[in-house]
């Protein structure tokens, strides 16, 4: 039975693992109790919105766009930025190109204030501190802390849902099979250099096919893309 009265944001990126979330979300608060938020934040890639729409659509669910393109300003990292070499470079912190420096921070903050307007007490967001890619704020840490520095400064408590935080991709492609996720997978988009069908040779690609190699089980985006 679905909790009364309570409402889910899913934070969607058109990706694998926020495609997973949605249907978590649905699984846990009912269709009618979920929608998503996705950010046009400067991204070079525009197909990320695209697969955003299209996964929101299949799911049946509502799906709304901020624009927010303070990040393809700050530049500095690949997604953002055409000057930053793909896909291998690192700061000189150690941390990846693809690094958006405070985007998860950004992101949640902005879900919570439009969750705050309509009364939604639950966001979710499909970050991982097992296959993380070296980003330091996709662990529970961060989320943590960030979920009490929000009910300080909306005086209202906000739960951040992270159900795929402790799992291994293999682990997460069991679970969109368990809730009858894969035909959506199809119609998402992980590759980092913009690619469809995918490039199969930047970090997020390996990553994805590993994950579905060691889970047995085709990926629906490659057959649908092929």
């Amino acid at each position: 039975m679905h909790p009364v009265d309570e409402k889910a944001l899913v934070i969607l990126s058109g990706g694998q693992d926020s495609t997973t979330c949605i249907f978590w979300a649905i699984d846990r608060f009912g269709k009618n109790a979920v929608e998503t938020l996705s950010f046009d934040y400067g991204q070079r890639h525009r197909i990320e919105l695209v697969a955003a729409a299209d996964v929101a659509n299949y799911a049946g669910v509502r799906n709304t766009v901020l624009p927010i393109n303070t990040f393809g300003k700050l530049g500095g990292n690949s997604l953002t930025d055409d000057s930053v070499e793909m896909p291998n470079t690192v700061s000189s912190e150690g941390l990846p190109a693809t690094f958006v420096p405070g985007r998860n921070l950004i992101f949640l903050t902005f879900a919570a204030a439009y969750a705050w307007r309509y009364d939604i007490r639950n966001l979710v967001t499909g970050v991982a501190q097992t296959d993380y890619s070296g980003y330091p704020d996709c662990r529970r840490a961060t989320i943590d802390a960030l979920e009490e520095t929000l009910l300080l400064a909306l005086e209202r408590r906000m739960t951040i849902h992270t159900p795929l935080m402790h799992l291994s991709k293999k682990e997460t492609v069991l679970l969109a099979k368990e809730l009858n996720a894969m035909d959506a997978l199809a119609l998402t988009h992980t590759c980092y250099n913009g690619s469809r069908p995918p490039c199969g040779e930047c970090a997020a690609c390996i990553l994805r096919a590993r994950g579905f190699a060691e889970a047995g089980i085709p990926d629906p985006l490659v057959n649908h893309s092929g």
